[in-house]
Formats: C-alpha cells, sequence, structure tokens
C-alpha cells in the first residue's frame, strides 16, 4: 500500500526539475471470472492488478511512468527515470501535507458480490445455460459467464490534495452460437451494473433474458438476407447507441477536440444534430455501469451536456488536454488501469429522450430497416466514418415489422447521421459494454431511446429494397 508519507516524498522529487503538476495514481484490483460452457464449469479464475503510476506534467507535455514495485527504493527509481525529461529550475513548492478531498456517494446501498458464494453463481450460470440449449437444437454451444471486479485507488498530487475512490462491477453474460445448413449465427448478450447482487437477483430476470436471447438466436439464423440501399432506418433503444458512442461521442472527447483531431473541432455552440437531438454524458447515474464518484484525476463527475436540440454544448475534458483548449476538465478523466496515461473517456453517453413511442415511430415509416441491436463495428476518429454490423434487424413495411433480417450494415458519417436523427422515441434505455481507446479498456454505458435516420447507407447480400414495394 502506498502511504502517505512516501507520496509526498515522491511528490516533491518529481517537482525538482522543473515540471508544473505531478500525480500518483495507486490502484488495487480484484477480478473474478466464473464461466460455464455447455452445461459444464468451464473456468473459474482470479487475477491481482496492483501498482502505481506517475504522471508529470510541463505546459503542453506530459511524461507517464508506472511500476508494480510500491517500494520507496522502486518508486524513486520511476520519479528520477521520468523527470529527466524536465531541465528546467523548480516551479512549484514543495508539499508538506495531503488535503483529503471528500465526495458524496451517490450510489445505492447494495450487497458485494464478494460476499456471494460461488456455488450460487455457478447454479445460476447452469440454469440460464441449460435454458438456451433446451430452447433448439441448433444452438450447438453456449457460454456463460459473470464477472466481479472490484477497484480501490487513491490519487495523491502536487496540488497537495488526495484522493480515495472505490468501484466494484458485476456483469453477466450469455455467449451463443446456432449452426444450420452451413449457416452460422451468433449473439451476445451482457448486462452490468455497479447495484451488487441485488441487481442480478432483482432487477434482471435472468430466466427471461436467457429465453430471449434463445429466441433471437435461432430467429437470425432462419432470417433472410438483408436487402442494400439508402433508405430510412429505425435503431432500437439501449444498446443501439453505440453508434452515437462510437461515431460521434468519441469525436467529443478532448483528447481529439484540443488537437483538431475531430470532426468537431471548434464547432462549439454551432448546429451539428437536428433540432430534436439532445445527449448527454453521465457519470453520475446511480449504481450504473459507467458511473463514478470521481474521474481519475480527482474531479467529481457530472451530467455534462454534450448536444441540445442540435447545437454541440459541451466536450468532454480532462485536466492536461483542457490546456490546449483553455477548458477546466469536467469529470470525464479515465484510464484502464495504473498501467495507462488517463485522457477524456465517456462514461454512460445518450441520447436524450423525445416525445414519440416506438409505436409511433414503427407507424410513420413506410419502407425501411429496424435496427434493434449491434454486433460491433469501425470508426475511423479523423472522418467519423464508420459502419457497423446488425445483429438483429427486420424490414418495416407500411407502418408494420415484417420479417427480419440477417447480415445488415449501416455506413455513414457521425457528422451526417446526427443531421439525419428525424424522430426521437421516449423509451430511453441503456446498455453496458467496454470501451477501448488510448488509455485502455473501461465500463460504459452506451444509450438512447428509439430513434429513425430518415436515410442511411444499408449494406446488405439481399438484393434491393425495391423487391419489398
Amino acid at each position: 500500500m502506498l502511504n502517505e508519507k512516501l507520496a509526498q516524498e515522491i511528490i516533491n522529487l518529481s517537482l525538482e526539475t522543473g515540471c508544473d503538476f505531478a500525480e500518483l495514481y495507486y490502484e488495487d484490483t480484484f477480478n473474478q471470472m466464473i464461466s460455464v460452457e455447455n452445461g459444464l464449469v468451464d473456468n473459474i479464475s482470479t487475477s491481482i492488478v496492483s501498482g502505481v503510476g506517475l504522471r508529470l506534467l510541463k505546459d503542453l507535455k506530459c511524461i507517464y511512468g508506472y511500476t508494480n514495485d510500491v517500494s520507496k527504493k522502486g518508486l524513486e527509481k520511476l520519479a528520477l527515470n521520468l523527470r529527466a525529461s524536465f531541465d528546467d529550475n523548480r516551479k512549484k513548492e514543495k508539499i508538506y501535507n495531503f488535503s483529503k478531498v471528500f465526495v458524496n456517494n451517490f450510489h445505492k446501498k447494495c450487497t458485494s458480490l464478494l460476499t456471494i458464494n460461488k456455488s450460487e453463481i455457478v447454479n445460476l450460470l447452469k440454469k440460464a445455460n441449460q435454458i438456451v440449449r433446451d430452447y433448439s437444437d441448433k444452438i450447438v454451444k453456449c457460454n456463460t459467464g459473470f464477472l466481479i471486479s472490484t477497484t480501490k485507488t487513491i490519487i495523491y498530487n502536487s496540488n497537495a490534495k488526495t484522493f480515495n475512490n472505490h468501484r466494484e462491477y458485476g456483469r453477466f453474460f450469455i455467449s451463443s452460437v446456432a449452426s444450420d445448413n452451413g449457416k452460422i449465427e451468433t449473439r451476445f448478450d451482457g448486462p452490468g451494473s455497479q447495484g451488487g447482487w441485488e441487481y442480478f437477483t432483482k432487477q434482471l430476470n435472468i430466466d427471461d433474458l436467457a429465453k430471449e436471447h434463445a429466441k433471437k438466436l435461432i430467429l437470425m439464423l432462419n432470417a433472410r438476407e438483408c436487402p442494400s440501399g439508402k433508405f430510412p432506418v429505425i435503431i432500437g433503444n439501449g444498446w443501439g447507441g453505440v453508434i452515437f458512442h462510437e461515431a460521434c461521442g468519441h469525436q467529443l472527447e478532448a483528447s481529439s477536440v484540443s488537437k483538431g483531431l475531430s470532426v468537431f473541432s471548434g464547432m462549439l455552440n454551432k448546429k451539428i444534430a437536428n433540432d430534436c437531438v439532445t445527449a448527454y454524458d453521465d457519470g453520475t447515474i446511480p449504481n450504473e455501469w459507467g458511473s463514478n464518484l470521481i474521474d481519475d484525476e480527482g474531479k467529481e463527475t457530472h451530467k455534462n451536456l454534450l448536444i441540445e436540440n442540435g447545437i454541440l454544448k459541451g466536450y468532454l475534458i480532462d485536466d492536461f488536454n483542457g490546456r490546449r483548449m483553455n477548458m477546466p476538465g469536467n469529470g470525464a478523466c479515465r484510464r484502464q488501469s495504473y498501467k495507462f496515461t488517463p485522457t477524456s473517456r465517456m462514461s454512460n453517453t445518450y441520447i436524450a429522450p423525445g416525445k414519440y413511442t416506438p409505436e409511433e415511430i414503427i407507424k410513420n415509416t413506410k419502407l425501411g430497416l429496424y435496427a434493434v441491436s449491434f454486433n460491433g463495428g469501425s470508426v475511423n476518429p479523423a472522418t467519423g466514418e464508420f459502419n457497423f454490423g446488425c445483429s438483429e434487424a427486420y424490414i418495416v413495411k407500411n407502418g408494420k415489422i415484417l420479417e427480419p433480417v440477417r447480415g445488415a450494415t449501416l455506413v455513414g458519417k457521425a457528422t451526417e447521421i446526427l443531421k439525419h436523427i428525424d424522430m426521437v422515441g421516449n423509451d430511453l434505455a441503456f446498455g453496458q459494454g467496454n470501451c477501448g481507446a488510448a488509455s485502455g479498456s473501461i465500463p460504459v454505458d452506451v444509450g438512447q431511446p428509439t430513434i429513425r435516420v430518415d436515410e442511411i447507407t444499408v449494406g446488405g447480400r439481399g438484393g434491393s429494397i425495391d423487391e419489398y414495394k
């Protein structure tokens, strides 16, 4: 454990040759994974991650290093190596004590997952696994799993402040494969929360989730190929928000904006979306997967307004990139672990609810695609160009859902899709995932109500959409 006296010595040592800010980040993380494959326990594993990261800043220069040797000798070696990058006189006075910063704990009390017997978790996984496999003999593989991750962090900085934080995540997942006459279909569902055991036993109905998982898997296995062309696409709530997250959210992070590498650099207070689009990044939602009491610089997290009625209102800013932008950090600095330099990242990012019901959006669509969920994609951060594969999609004709289709891909640009959102539903929901970027893989929520994009390019091998007219 890194104590305050040693942290003080390392911070002062780091400041000797001219950096204007020094920060020590101590982490202690425990991970446990339990998985069941085709009814049998496949894996029970644990890991411990512990170490310290040291960040030194001077103007627009950032130097970072880390070590799992938290002895005085190990940390002195790290500090001496890093400070060699600077050759100026001391800019900050020595610190002699730290002021502990207390933050409001907005999470609701819950039962720690670490107190739950492994056999209880295994039984839950086996039952869900059996439900999926019993649904159809076309389901050839089913893996159910449960992840527990707890992290304790302490931050010390040269502003003579220290911050403590504790997070506990739980995630249940089902991953299955179905096969029929040479066709292969896969599906993944993975709800997660910081809501403890109560979330998985009271809020989430795992039996129903398993049944729905199997039903949708076989439905898409038997679906015909999706047609291609440019036409309206209804994007489902919850996990449908991954498009906004990937294509637009990353473009609003200061790590790109501050360097002019985002399509939204210099666009503050300018119109970038349809009037019906308002969007937030909110790290303060109690017990939500992507929430944090403080970010990895020690700042309290906020509900940050990104877009209001189509106007760009804000970015996600960490202190270092904020130097380039002449703007303060707003609680959006995150990292995977002490091995990564922290930077601006999303937390729970979503399009706010609108005035339409999902049924009204479908009813007002003459011919198009209803994309309910997605199974991955790619984005070019410099241009905002993206493509996403749909894991569940349906043809909509004359205001009604006609039939399922498989193999649909949505292709577009961030700057275009926001302007083409013409209907926003009132059924906001969230989906949990892990977002990978410069500071590693972190838990995030993507979210939105059902929305309609009045025109977007859809790729598929099922011929032209005209066949449905």
